[in-house]
C-alpha cells in the first residue's frame, strides 16, 4: 500500500528550553500548538536565540512520509511552499529521503514551526503556517492521487474545509483509502462538528492520542477507542509511555511502547506510528503486528531531538521491522 500525504508543509526549527519558565516568558502553554503570525514567529526565535538549536523538514504527515521512504516503502507528499530558502531546503530534503514531492509554490516566506523543547522532552509549538494552508482543491490532482494505495491527512488541514472535503471525495471515488489524524486537541476542539461529518462519511483509518480522543468523544482512552471504532474501519489511540491501543476487524489490541520511558524529545512520536502502521498493512501485516511496528519506530525517534530518525539508524530499525513482519 503505497502511501501520499496531504499536510502543511513546514521547516521545524527546534529550540532546547533551560526550564519552562521560558515558555511563560514568551506566551505559549506547555503541550499546546499555538498558530502565530510571522512576527510573532521573528521574536519568539529572537528571544531564545541563545537556546541550542536544529532544523529539519516538517509538518507531521511529511513526518510520516519519510518515515516510510526510510523503511523502504512508497511515500508522496502534497504540499505548499515558498519560493525562499526554505522552500527549497524542504523540497530537496523530501527528495533525498526518498519521497515523491507534489508542491505547489507561492512566492515569498515558507512555513516554519517554532518547536520548544521542555527539559522533559514535552514539546510545545508555535507554529507560522504562511503559504501552507492555502492549497486549493484544484492543487490536488487525481491522476496523483491515483498512483496510490492510501492517502494520509493530518487534522490541522481541516481548517481548510474544502480542500480535505474535496480531497476525500476524490480518493474514495478512486477507491483509495483515506487515513486521518486528529493531530491536536485544541483542532478537535474547534472543528469537532466538521471532524465528525468527515469521518463518518470517508475515513477508514482514524488516528489519536489520548488527549485528541477525549477532546473528541468525552470519554478516557479504552471508551473513547470504542466510539471511535463505530465511526471507521481501524481506530489507533497512542498512549505515550503506555503504547496504543487500537480497534478494527472484530479485535482491540493493546501494544506497550518500544525503548525508555525517558524520551529526549517527543517531537514526531504520533508521526512515526502512524508510519509505521500504515506501512505495515501495505505489507499484509495484522493489526497487532501493524501497531508493534508503530511503536518500534515511535520509540526510536523520542530518542533524538527533532522528527527526525538519523538515515544511520534505518538499518537496524529496519532488521527490527523485518523481525516483526515475519
Amino acid at each position: 500500500m503505497s502511501t501520499i500525504g496531504l499536510g502543511n508543509a513546514l521547516v521545524d526549527v527546534l529550540l532546547k528550553l533551560h526550564s519552562d519558565a521560558e515558555l511563560a516568558e514568551i506566551g505559549i502553554a506547555k503541550g499546546a500548538m499555538d498558530m502565530i503570525n510571522e512576527n510573532t514567529m521573528r521574536i519568539i526565535q529572537q528571544k531564545l536565540a541563545s537556546l541550542e538549536r536544529t532544523q529539519s523538514p516538517g509538518g507531521s504527515v511529511c513526518n510520516a512520509m519519510r518515515a516510510i521512504a526510510c523503511l523502504g516503502g512508497r511515500a508522496g507528499f502534497f504540499g505548499k511552499i515558498g519560493t525562499d530558502e526554505l522552500g527549497e531546503y524542504y523540497e530537496k530534503s523530501l527528495l533525498s529521503a526518498g519521497v515523491e514531492p507534489y508542491f505547489t509554490k507561492e512566492p515569498g516566506i515558507s512555513g516554519c514551526c517554532t518547536v520548544l523543547i521542555s527539559p522533559d522532552g514535552e514539546r510545545s509549538m508555535g507554529t507560522f503556517l504562511g503559504p501552507a494552508p492555502t492549497l486549493t482543491p484544484e492543487d490536488i490532482s487525481e491522476d496523483i492521487i491515483d498512483h496510490y494505495d492510501c492517502i494520509y491527512i493530518e487534522g490541522y488541514m481541516v481548517v481548510n474545509e474544502s480542500l480535505v472535503c474535496s480531497t476525500m471525495e476524490k480518493a474514495k471515488r478512486l477507491g483509495v483509502k483515506v487515513a486521518l489524524d486528529l493531530s491536536n486537541f485544541n483542532i478537535v476542539n474547534s472543528f469537532k462538528n466538521t471532524l465528525s461529518r468527515l469521518i463518518a462519511e470517508y475515513v477508514d483509518i482514524l488516528f489519536s492520542n489520548e488527549a485528541e480522543s477525549k477532546a473528541f468523544t468525552g470519554l478516557d482512552a479504552d471508551m473513547a477507542l470504542v466510539e471511535l471504532s463505530k465511526l471507521t474501519e481501524i481506530a489507533v489511540v497512542t498512549l505515550g509511555k503506555n503504547g496504543a491501543i487500537v480497534a478494527g476487524h472484530g479485535e482491540t489490541i493493546h501494544v506497550d511502547a518500544y525503548g525508555t520511558d525517558k524520551p529526549l524529545d517527543t517531537t514526531g512520536a504520533g508521526d512515526h506510528f502512524a508510519a509505521g502502521f500504515l506501512y505495515s498493512l501495505s505489507e499484509g501485516a495484522s493489526l497487532e503486528k501493524a501497531a508493534r511496528t508503530g511503536a518500534l519506530l515511535a520509540g526510536h525517534v523520542v530518542n533524538v531531538v527533532g522528527p527526525q530518525i538519523p538515515l544511520d539508524g534505518w538499518e537496524l530499525i529496519k532488521l527490527k521491522v523485518n523481525n516483526i513482519l515475519s
